[in-house]
């Protein structure tokens, strides 16, 4: 029997991402969406959301009925292919119309990226009640602004077109490599309410600047720009949309980026995955020697490995 405290969390929280239609993000929907179900605790039986890209490729019938089979909801939408050339393109698509379908349904919705697996009750994301967004800082710097450094002229020219008021910028330190930087949020795990519209700001702000010729240059100088343009663009609209107040840092056991493990040097570098909340990966599975190589116990090792695809 489900407690009052359960229910009232099944309704105050929507668990949403994004599925293509391919055996790696079909296999990381279900590691995803099967962890909720499995570790999250009081919050395990959340409606999650699915966004489908409308192509001429279709999920698999097996990973179909297999999602359908834990109540999963999946949402087909439109997308014109042509503009996802530039990186994560249907991302900033499926994450707008998540907000906008989530805002008469719940208080909360937690944006994840595909890539996450989730190993204990997320309780952060249950925002206190002043908070209008959760957030993990970036893994690393890489084009990200050093705070005890000049603004260079790419983060100039973001902050200008997101129009961004400059007593809100606060120093964070990137998840892994310990470097204090500008705000510089990760895009694949953003809490956020649907009634401050925050991520479609993102969306009108991202298809209105990304393709301004002053933007070029950055493009061709460095491939970085273009793969972290989207996010570069969030930070811009975060800082733009929400006072430092609204904003709740996760913990370092949010988010944690497994594929960077042998690079932690920090003091949060876990020792095994048991103590995280949640983690993100780049198909750790693809290597023959995942299972060697993960730092977890053989339970939730044998776990993974009975729910990948053949």
């Amino acid at each position: 029997m489900v407690s009052t405290d359960q229910n009232k969390n099944q309704h105050k929280l929507i668990f949403t991402s994004i599925v293509f239609p391919s055996k790696s993000s079909e296999q990381n929907a279900l590691l995803l969406t099967e962890s909720i179900r499995a570790f999250a605790g009081s919050l395990s039986k959340n409606p999650i959301w699915c966004f489908v890209p409308n192509s001429g490729k279709q999920l698999s019938t097996s990973v179909k009925n297999k999602l359908l089979g834990m109540n999963i909801t999946l949402m087909p939408f439109d997308v014109d292919y042509d503009i996802l050339r530039f990186p994560f393109m249907a991302q900033i698509l499926a994450a707008t119309l998540a907000e906008s379908m989530a805002r008469d349904e719940t208080d909360i919705i937690a944006w994840l990226g595909t890539n996450t697996i989730v190993l204990q009750e997320p309780k952060e994301f249950l925002l206190k009640d002043e908070k209008n967004l959760g957030y993990r800082p970036v893994h690393h710097t890489l084009i990200g602004s050093r705070y005890d450094e000049p603004l260079d002229p790419f983060w100039t020219l973001i902050y200008r077109y997101c129009e961004v008021p400059m007593n809100r910028i606060f120093p964070m330190t990137t998840h892994v490599d310990g470097t204090r930087i500008r705000p510089y949020f990760n895009a694949g795990l953003l809490i956020t309410r649907p009634e401050k519209h925050l991520l479609t700001v993102w969306h009108d702000t991202f298809f209105r600047v990304y393709k301004e010729p002053i933007f070029q240059k950055f493009y061709q100088q460095d491939n970085r720009y273009t793969v972290f343009m989207h996010q570069a663009v969030l930070a811009g609209v975060i800082l733009s949309t929400l006072a430092t107040d609204d904003m709740q840092e996760l913990p370092p056991k949010y988010n944690y980026p497994l594929h960077l493990h042998a690079e932690d040097a920090t003091e949060d570098r876990p020792s095994s995955l048991e103590e995280l909340v949640t983690f993100r990966h780049e198909g750790f599975y693809e290597d023959t020697e995942w299972i060697k190589k993960m730092p977890a116990k053989e339970t939730l090792k044998q776990w993974i490995a009975e729910r990948l695809l053949e």
